[in-house]
């Protein structure tokens, strides 16, 4: 007869230790604290969803409605113009986001001083906003679309080359070593052995970039950086109600085609 696997025939209260439990507990009432602070100090709470809130909903929305379709030939020269500032953008950092791909790899990369420098370089270029960068650009170049592509180009290039980075580590090194074996130079290592493996994802991820480039260019024309942001900006200061609904629905569509085109070519290479 076998033997019970407990024999104190104790049940155990719980699969969490009464440490865990009351380190848990501190970070939910710390952080429950802090939520209540900060809804007080700025004074956001659901009170705000009032009877007001819903009458101001509603005239919006009867001063939005029905869309100046007039105005659209307006908006969709805008729009593509928005749409050649995310694809330059988008283009010049994914050619520029190669050689940075590769000096912050690990498994190419083998002066410690270099990576890491490249690495913190990155870093710092990730952490500025691209509307921090529109606003600084369009008070060096003034008004218009470069500001705006320097700008998405600077934002894009810090998000493509980590991903890019982190994919170049996480290849098959044995293909590296066999280019080498041969006789082969850095060059022909990264050509033949390197670019192969990370083509597909750094098609995809550049697509991606893209999706994110459309919709922050619209948002960087509020701050004088080009697009259909622009003209959205002057309607709103206007009141032209119906002219902005007519560019928020024409953007909306846009927006959502280029996302659903992208997605679908993604999910084939990868």
């Amino acid at each position: 007869m076998s033997k019970p696997l407990n024999p104190t025939h104790r049940v155990p209260a719980s699969l969490v230790s009464s440490k865990t439990k009351l380190r848990m507990n501190v970070i939910m009432v710390i952080v429950l604290v802090l939520y209540i602070l900060s809804s007080y100090m700025t004074n956001a709470s659901v009170l705000r969803f009032d009877q007001a809130f819903f009458a101001n909903v509603w005239n919006m929305v009867v001063q939005l409605f029905p869309p100046n379709w007039a105005y659209a030939g307006v908006v969709w020269e805008k729009l593509l113009e928005t749409l050649k500032m995310a694809f330059v953008a988008t283009t010049i950092a994914g050619i520029l986001c190669i050689p940075f791909s590769l000096l912050a790899a690990n498994n190419i990369v083998q002066n410690k001083f270099l990576y890491n420098f490249i690495k913190m370089f990155l870093n710092i270029m990730r952490t500025i906003p691209e509307l921090i960068l529109a606003v600084v650009f369009v008070g060096l170049f003034g008004i218009g679309v470069f500001p705006g592509i320097v700008a998405l180009i600077i934002f894009s290039l810090g998000i493509l080359a980590k991903l890019i980075s982190e994919t170049v580590e996480s290849i098959d090194m044995n293909p590296l070593e066999a280019v080498r074996a041969s006789g082969g130079n850095t060059l022909q290592v990264i050509w033949y052995a390197v670019v192969p493996q990370v083509l597909p994802q750094f098609v995809s991820f550049t697509l991606y970039v893209f999706e994110i480039n459309v919709r922050a260019s619209v948002v960087l024309g509020f701050v004088g950086a080009g697009g259909i942001g622009l003209i959205l900006r002057q309607q709103m200061n206007f009141l032209s109600y119906q002219n902005v609904s007519t560019i928020i629905v024409i953007t909306f569509v846009i927006v959502v085609i280029v996302d659903y085109i992208s997605n679908k070519v993604r999910r084939g290479l990868v």
